[in-house]
Parts: C-alpha cells; sequence; structure tokens
C-alpha cells in the first residue's frame, strides 16, 4: 500500500509515534509491575501453545517488551508497528526477536498461519468503521483454535484527540469503547469471546481497562 493510498489515521498515527518514540521509550523501560495484565498474558500463551506451535503475532508492538515476553514463555512472537522509529528500538532492544513495519488493519500475512494475535493498547487508534475488516483480517490469518487477546481503555466518550505528547506536535486520536462492543465486533467477524476482564484503574491511569480473549472455532 502506498502512501497516497494509507488512510489518514494510520499515516497521523505513524508519524505521532515516530516523533515521540524515544521519549516513550524512557518513559516505559520494560513490562508493567500490573499482576492482573500480566496473568491475562500468561493465560494467552498457554491456551496458544495448547493449540499447537503456529507463531504469534504481537499487533502495535512498540518497543517489543510484550514480544520478547512471550518469547520468554515458549511461544514464538514476531511483532508488527507502523512506526519504524518502534521497530529501530524493538530490534535494538531485542535483536533475537524478529520486527517489522505494518498494519493490523492490512496484515500481509498467509491465510490460518499464525497461533494467536496479541494486541495490547492498539486497536485504540483505530476508528469504529475500520475495526470490522481488521478483525475480519484476525479471522482470515489465525488457524483454527488460535486465540486473540486484546487490551484497551474501557469507555463510553468518544476518546482524545492529542496534539502534544513528550513535548511533541503530534496528531494522534485515541478511540475508547466498552468491552461489549468490542467482543460484539469480534462475534461478528467469526471469533469467539472466551473471556472479558475489566481491571479498573491503579496509579496514574485514568481509565479502567478491558481484556477480551477471542478464540477462532476449529
Amino acid at each position: 500500500m502506498t502512501d497516497s493510498e494509507t488512510p489518514d489515521f494510520i499515516q497521523t498515527t505513524r508519524t505521532s509515534y515516530d516523533a515521540f518514540a524515544k521519549d516513550y521509550r524512557a518513559a516505559f523501560p520494560g513490562l508493567p509491575e500490573r499482576p492482573v495484565d500480566m496473568s491475562m498474558i500468561a493465560a494467552f500463551a498457554t491456551l496458544v501453545k495448547a493449540n499447537g506451535t503456529a507463531p504469534v503475532a504481537d499487533l502495535g508492538s512498540g518497543p517489543g517488551d510484550f514480544t520478547a515476553h512471550l518469547n520468554d514463555l515458549g511461544v514464538q512472537a514476531f511483532g508488527i508497528d507502523l512506526s519504524p522509529a518502534m521497530v529501530a528500538l524493538a530490534r535494538e532492544a531485542h535483536p533475537a526477536v524478529r520486527f517489522h513495519r505494518g498494519s493490523m488493519t492490512s496484515l500481509d500475512l498467509p491465510d490460518e498461519t499464525l497461533g494467536g494475535i496479541l494486541a495490547l493498547y492498539s486497536i485504540i487508534h483505530i476508528p469504529d468503521d475500520h475495526l470490522p475488516a481488521t478483525f475480519a483480517g484476525f479471522h482470515r490469518v489465525l488457524v483454527p483454535g488460535g486465540h486473540v487477546l486484546l487490551a484497551f481503555q474501557k469507555g463510553e466518550s468518544p476518546g482524545l484527540h492529542l496534539t502534544e505528547r513528550f513535548g511533541h506536535e503530534i496528531d494522534l486520536r485515541y478511540y475508547w469503547r466498552p468491552a461489549y462492543a468490542v467482543g460484539d465486533m469480534l462475534a461478528k467477524a467469526g471469533l469467539e469471546v472466551a473471556a472479558t476482564l475489566i481491571r479498573e484503574p491503579v496509579e496514574s491511569e485514568k481509565w479502567p481497562r478491558a481484556f477480551v480473549l477471542a478464540r477462532k472455532p476449529g
């Protein structure tokens, strides 16, 4: 897909993360100390391994810490991110793990090749009208029995539009959604919701966190 064919929201998201990638890395230098969050990722890894050896794609992998963590848990994982700057940081921090540029809205992967998809706080930059096709793409690339784990800020409000972060001028939109709405869209894409967890905000967080685990039948 050429830049002229790329939706505006993808271009602005990529440019924004490129602008503040190093500062983001400094602010979030490693895995979070969030036992509930990490337990969901551990459960996801267990389910993926129980279904076979197909790899997992970490979509919106950022600095790559969760991608590397999945590999530490015994899952063959690789990262995909819109931002070249984020991909460069991830490769530097985790040279043994594969990272490349790409978009979850148009996955350049063969059918039924992934054992799982992890997307932590990355669907928050996708407008509602693009999510159904994105989730249909998830269904396409997952093997039967493959799992998806999504994490996102839960909310009923439209979200945010930030024009500055870490001192950089950006144009970045965040879309908040109720967990049931995301679950409904996954179901319409042919994915069965297996679990939904809501975690209340902790420390400096302002919004509840939602985790939705879904499975491709088979």
